[in-house]
């Protein structure tokens, strides 16, 4: 895990319900913690952390403080792509203008992976120390909490569909070049993926390993596997409560042996895990709450950090 939180860009990524936000989250409060400036960027409409902190949720693109040295942003494509024509042409209305036209909007409706390279350029700019907008700076540590699997997977290949539909000339070009490079560089960008200890998450990581070395050239560099149940009983516990007729409540024994299945389902699928993934599997347990909440992501964060 240390050699994750060293670079400048940390893409998150896994089947949706997994828990990907939270572990960005947790890995934002541990890069923070190290002393290093921190944003995490969330990508699509939602915006989960600012109430997870506590904090005013703000606009698409506001990049809102959510403690010391953390930060969140979310990404709307539209706005930054106007924010990146800004900096080509250094007029704020000549940039309205060609932005807003039809032809402009045009091009970024039908040329493919236009919107997500917009989308992943705008969270690779966030880590630059020359912004697009000069009086920002840039953060040490970018953590780009990316859509489900295949979505995301479309988003980190965009840079290199882009440099295709443009022939790989002009401006376009050779901002999705940098990108290309940067997301292709093991210095720059670490890939984490989240999953579950379930058949068709494991199913998905084990097929994302594939897709990412497809898209960026290599596999995930981590894997988290989340909500992993913790192993209460011996079989010789087990098999005493299957045994005791009568004198243990029978509800409770049909719990504890329904919770003894889920548990030995669970680590079924991580040792399928284990076995078929080129990364190291890290796990973090299940937290008994019907939502988490900023205390819960703290233990997941020092869960992670003692696993470092």
């Amino acid at each position: 895990m240390n050699e994750i939180l060293n670079h400048n860009l940390i893409v998150v990524t896994g089947k949706g319900g997994v828990g990907k936000t939270t572990v960005a989250a947790a890995l934002g409060m541990l890069t923070a913690r190290a002393g290093g400036r921190t944003i995490v960027c969330e990508v699509g409409a939602h915006q989960r952390l600012p109430d997870l902190f506590g904090v005013t949720p703000g606009d698409p693109g506001d990049e809102i403080r959510l403690s010391d040295g953390l930060f969140q942003t979310s990404v709307d494509p539209m706005l930054a792509i106007e924010e990146w024509i800004g900096r080509q042409l250094g007029s704020r209305s000549l940039t309205q203008v060609l932005a807003r036209s039809n032809a402009f909007q045009y091009f970024v409706a039908a040329a493919p992976g236009a919107r997500e390279v917009l989308t992943i350029s705008k969270a690779w700019e966030l880590g630059q120390d020359a912004r697009w907008d000069k009086n920002a700076s840039g953060y040490d540590h970018v953590i780009i909490d990316a859509p489900a699997s295949g979505h995301g997977v479309g988003l980190l290949r965009s840079p290199s569909t882009i440099s295709g539909v443009t022939r790989g000339i002009g401006p376009v070009a050779g901002q999705a070049h940098k990108v290309r490079d940067a997301l292709h560089d093991e210095a720059t960008t670490a890939y984490v993926a989240v999953t579950l200890a379930s058949e068709l998450p494991v199913t998905e990581t084990l097929e994302l390993d594939g897709l990412l070395s497809a898209a960026v050239g290599r596999g995930p560099d981590t894997i988290i596997c989340n909500a992993v149940l913790p192993r209460r009983f011996t079989g010789r516990d087990l098999q005493a409560v299957a045994e005791a007729d009568g004198a243990v409540d029978d509800a409770v024994r049909r719990a504890t042996l329904s919770q003894s299945d889920r548990v030995r389902e669970q680590q079924s699928q991580l040792r399928r895990l284990r076995k078929g993934a080129t990364a190291p599997v890290v796990t973090l347990p299940f937290v008994p709450a019907p939502e988490l909440e900023l205390e819960d992501v703290r233990a997941l964060a020092d869960e992670l950090a003692r696993r470092a």
